[in-house]
């Protein structure tokens, strides 16, 4: 079935069944009768039976001297009187779409502005994708470029790739900024890569605890993971998301502690480390060992490993009594009384 502009059907010749067709589809038969009345100016009524479509898309027409004979309506009044009504119902469906563009056309901005917005936040699926939106970023850095890396462990091909990204940022005198975990200290791969980037404009300095992956260049773009597992990350360039981002890096930079200072892990009087208070802090506000681990950027071992020495410099012989016994001993109020 063939359809008009407007959605109509184009006229059909159903008078047969053998042979129903559209205009523009002429059959074998029909196309060989109308040829042969062309070129002899007229056809018997009689011949044109095995084709009634040339009556009814009226190419031929009675031959007013003899009714017996039918004579031909030549090609270009029968195209003409077919392309007439077409042609009249485009320039009818182009003035309805010139009146469409206008109506609409007001709120083309604000679907615009609407699409900035949406891409502000993009989801990054796949370390291919999370590398390369990262390596764009790096590269169009020119200022500064603020980091947090939680894990205290990276493997070695992870150091090298970070290496070879940043070296171009120190060349072109962009400042890095980094906060690590207090464990980094202790990380020979995180100290050589530190040592690496020695420079006036790179510091790096490590803070007791941190929660998740932050990468901000210059104060335009951020991103950050949404798994544990860092197979999806978002990268984000919403001013005021970006600027919310920076506002908590600073907040933990003035709390951290330079690489290159002393260790920060000394025994208080009571016999507990550093570590340790922030492990109790975490203790009693209900976290697991892995998400304590992951907070303070050790392995899990290393964290019961301290937990136990907790529980042995406080006297506790249960995990429920320890969390009492942290909560009486006073040891969570020596971080208000150093404020």
């Amino acid at each position: 079935m063939f359809r008009t502009l407007g959605g109509g059907d184009l006229t059909t010749n159903r008078t047969k069944v053998t042979h129903p067709h559209v205009v523009t589809e002429m059959c074998e038969e029909g196309g060989r009768l109308y040829a042969n009345a062309l070129r002899a100016g007229r056809i018997l009524r009689t011949d044109v039976e095995a084709a009634p479509c040339l009556m009814e898309f009226a190419l031929l027409h009675p031959d007013p001297d003899d009714p017996d004979w039918l004579r031909p309506i030549p090609p270009a009044v029968a195209l003409a009187q077919r392309l007439n009504p077409i042609e009249n119902e485009i320039t009818e469906r182009r003035r309805v779409s010139v009146e469409l563009s206008d109506a609409f056309a007001p709120f083309m901005a604000l679907s615009a502005q609407n699409a900035m917005t949406s891409d502000s936040i993009t989801v990054l699926e796949g370390s291919e994708r999370i590398n390369a939106a990262l390596n764009l970023a790096t590269a169009q850095c020119q200022t500064e470029m603020l980091t947090i890396q939680p894990s205290g462990h990276r493997p070695e091909r992870s150091l090298i790739q970070g290496l070879e990204r940043d070296r171009p940022l120190i060349e072109r005198g962009v400042r890095i900024r980094t906060l690590y975990p207090h464990t980094a200290r202790y990380n020979p791969e995180r100290l050589a890569y530190a040592g690496q980037l020695s420079d006036g404009k790179v510091e790096h300095r490590t803070i007791d605890g941190l929660v998740e992956r932050l990468i901000v260049c210059d104060e335009t773009v951020a991103f950050i993971p949404t798994r544990d597992d860092q197979k999806i990350a978002l990268e984000l360039r919403h001013p005021g998301l970006v600027c919310y981002l920076i506002k908590v890096f600073e907040f933990m930079w003035d709390r951290a502690v330079p690489l290159s200072a002393g260790a920060p892990y000394e025994t208080a009087p009571d016999g507990i480390t550093e570590i340790q208070h922030s492990i109790a802090k975490l203790l009693v506000e209900g976290h697991v060992d892995e998400a304590i681990a992951r907070r303070l950027g050790m392995n899990v071992r290393t964290c019961r490993a301290h937990i136990a020495k907790l529980a042995h410099a406080l006297g506790s012989g249960s995990r429920a009594q320890l969390g009492y016994l942290i909560a009486q001993s006073g040891i969570l109020e020596r971080e208000g009384a150093a404020e």
